[in-house]
């Protein structure tokens, strides 16, 4: 296995399409959103012949790029994508859990919890909800909320919300890259948590998520596009059924080589990686 490769980190919302990541990255990393930016690099790395792996970017609540990540890849032609390699998401939903437990925590207990990620769509936004029962119920508090930068709730509504539940103090725990901006609160002291992945984490969870990939290439011959497409069905309209319609139509519960298929656990961070972190 050649010891150098390139490495190109894919962003969508929750890394403000790669300005979360400015600076936090190793020198060497290509740090691009989805689309252009990404066909571009993918191509001049193909064109010098360098071996390429391409990560994206989500913390689990944004399937969607890793499923438009996979197009953009099998758009870009044969001859000028070179060996490029796409690896699985920085984190899946679990990964998130496991990272927001930890993270609460360390906050003192006096404190709400209010959980900000960017907005995406309404299963992504109802994901974080999702997330947020199980850090309240596995957690040692009983106030977490959620709320959303450029959605509903806003943080400044979810300082609101968290006042009239009786919290004295809150504090704002990113489920992002993105770090969220302080609502101005007077009646009530708001502090950031800060990120929620230290950067000497990430980059090690980056480095690892790009040895699977290269060893899973060399290994097995498997650059990971095929897998990554499928990555998004089961998100959104697509798997949603009217009520009292039932399911007349068969899911194949298939694992491939790539992406794997995690199932939560009764105690979400019990994962390797989560536990490195915290």
């Amino acid at each position: 296995m050649a010891e150098h490769c390139a490495v190109v980190a894919v962003c969508g919302h929750e890394a403000a399409h790669g300005r979360a990541l400015d600076g936090v990255l190793d020198a060497g990393v290509d740090v691009v959103s989805n689309g252009r930016e990404l066909f571009r690099s993918v191509t001049a790395h193909g064109r010098r012949g360098e071996e390429t792996v391409v990560v994206p970017m989500t913390l689990g609540r944004d399937p969607e790029l890793v499923a438009d990540t996979a197009r953009t890849l099998r758009a870009v032609p044969a001859a000028e994508r070179g060996t490029t390699v796409l690896a699985e998401p920085f984190g899946t939903a679990q990964h998130l859990t496991g990272w927001l437990r930890a993270a609460a925590g360390r906050v003192p207990e006096s404190c709400a919890l209010l959980l900000t990620a960017p907005s995406g769509d309404p299963f992504e936004d109802a994901e974080l909800y999702r997330i947020a029962a199980l850090v309240r119920r596995y957690g040692r508090r009983g106030l977490v909320e959620v709320a959303f930068t450029g959605g509903d709730p806003d943080p400044a509504e979810g300082v609101r919300r968290c006042r009239l539940l009786g919290a004295e103090r809150v504090t704002l725990l990113p489920a992002a890259f993105a770090l969220p901006q302080v609502p101005e609160e007077g009646a009530l002291p708001v502090e950031p948590a800060g990120p929620l992945v230290p950067a000497s984490a990430l980059r090690r969870v980056l480095a690892e998520r790009v040895a699977d990939a290269r060893r899973r290439w060399h290994e097995h011959g498997d650059d990971g596009i095929a897998t990554g497409l499928t990555a998004a069905e089961n998100h959104g309209h697509s798997h949603t059924h009217p009520p009292g319609e039932g399911h007349d139509h068969a899911h194949p519960h298939e694992h491939g080589t790539g992406h794997p298929h995690h199932h939560p656990s009764a105690a979400p961070g019990a994962d390797p990686v989560v536990r490195s972190i915290a």
